[in-house]
């Protein structure tokens, strides 16, 4: 990584370590390198037991693991411990429940149930129904919204509130309820 550097102000910096973010291919490399600590480093968690469940998607990771075997610290000591520079940070259930991406996990007794999460910070705002955009670019969300609602397993409660989510993004952003319901309509019958 020797031609590695970026410029600010017309100012050239070079990182001590890693990549630049941005660059075209940073992602890349940083997935081949964390799949290589996965394959060096998690394999005998889960071939242990101690890691019962591990399951990443770019620099998020959901565990679950034997209580009884390890705990949360060790766990995060260890990761800490694989690379200086690769620092993980934990985030714990709170009433049974934690979020992941944009879901929210609640543990019962006997099993899991997924509902969906929202952000503090979600502004809700979409391309509006009034701007010059084609309309494809414009129903993009909406499709989203819908296809990745009809893909997550949640019980029809949850489905039917996330659902009255959807239609109210939709009117604040100057949809008809008629056309978000017909795009619905649309998108179920594909199925």
């Amino acid at each position: 990584m020797e031609q590695n550097y970026s410029q600010y102000n017309k100012q050239c910096y070079k990182p001590q370590n890693g990549i630049a973010m941005g660059s075209s291919i940073s992602g890349y490399l940083a997935e081949i390198y964390i799949q290589g600590i996965e394959e060096t480093n998690i394999k005998h968690w889960l071939e242990s037991k101690e890691i019962i469940y591990y399951k990443r998607y770019v620099d998020d990771i959901f565990i679950l693991y034997n209580q009884d075997k390890t705990n949360e610290q060790q766990i995060l000591n260890w990761l800490n411990k694989i690379d200086k520079n690769l620092q993980t940070k934990i985030n714990t259930e709170e009433e049974n429940k934690i979020q992941f991406l944009d879901l929210t996990i609640h543990r019962n007794k006997h099993n899991m149930t997924i509902n969906k999460y929202r952000k503090p910070t979600e502004t809700d705002t979409t391309i509006h129904y009034t701007s010059n955009h084609p309309p494809e670019q414009k129903m993009a969300a909406y499709r989203f919204h819908i296809n990745r609602l009809n893909a997550l397993p949640i019980n029809k409660e949850e489905r039917e509130k996330e659902w009255d989510n959807i239609g109210r993004i939709a009117m604040n952003n100057g949809f008809s309820e008629d056309s978000i319901k017909k795009l619905r309509k649309k998108l179920e019958q594909k199925e």
